[in-house]
């Protein structure tokens, strides 16, 4: 098959019918009427295309220029988004007991804690944004370094339930993409 553009109708055996809105290096992001968005991989054999679109190199699609817009902010602004912790865990703390009996456990303001995760959630997707945009490295090497990532993120998915809103949760392999 042929690279699909943006635009491209396909018919997916079990999501149905969908619209492709941004092609990456091994898949189609696509849009499903039923099941909404989700990652199809390039060399999956059982698409039906129903209305091929071209492939441009100077197309982009509006998830790119939103990104490139919020990068550019962050970049070169001090804001930083405020992420807020779940009403339940407010006031709470963190308490390590060492396996010595005779030494002080440590207490840790749940507050702090979590503006740790927080500061390495944004740690790691600086890493993520300057492996993408470094001019050196193949695209191979970036999709390698970008699934160690995936799996860092995965690692992290414990601390979800410190998060007030799932938008700001990690995101792991299982959940980052679909066949």
């Amino acid at each position: 098959m042929d690279e699909l553009g943006i635009g491209s109708r396909i018919r997916h055996p079990e999501f149905g019918v969908g619209v492709i809105i941004n092609v990456k290096p091994k898949t189609y992001i696509t849009v499903f009427a039923e099941r909404g968005k989700i990652e199809v991989a390039k060399s999956y054999q059982n698409i039906e295309v129903i209305d091929a679109q071209p492939t441009a190199d100077d197309q982009i699609s509006y998830a790119d220029v939103q990104k490139m817009f919020t990068d550019i902010i962050k970049k070169y602004s001090d804001l930083q988004e405020t992420v807020p912790l779940h009403g339940r865990w407010t006031g709470g703390k963190v308490v390590l007991y060492p396996g010595n009996t005779s030494m002080k456990p440590k207490e840790i303001p749940m507050d702090v804690f979590f503006n740790k995760i927080i500061m390495t959630r944004d740690r790691l997707r600086v890493m993520e944004q300057r492996i993408n945009a470094h001019d050196k490295l193949s695209e191979e090497d970036k999709i390698n370094l970008q699934q160690y990532l995936t799996r860092i993120y995965g690692s992290l998915t414990t601390f979800n339930v410190l998060f007030k809103e799932d938008e700001h949760h990690f995101v792991g392999e299982k959940g980052a993409k679909e066949s």
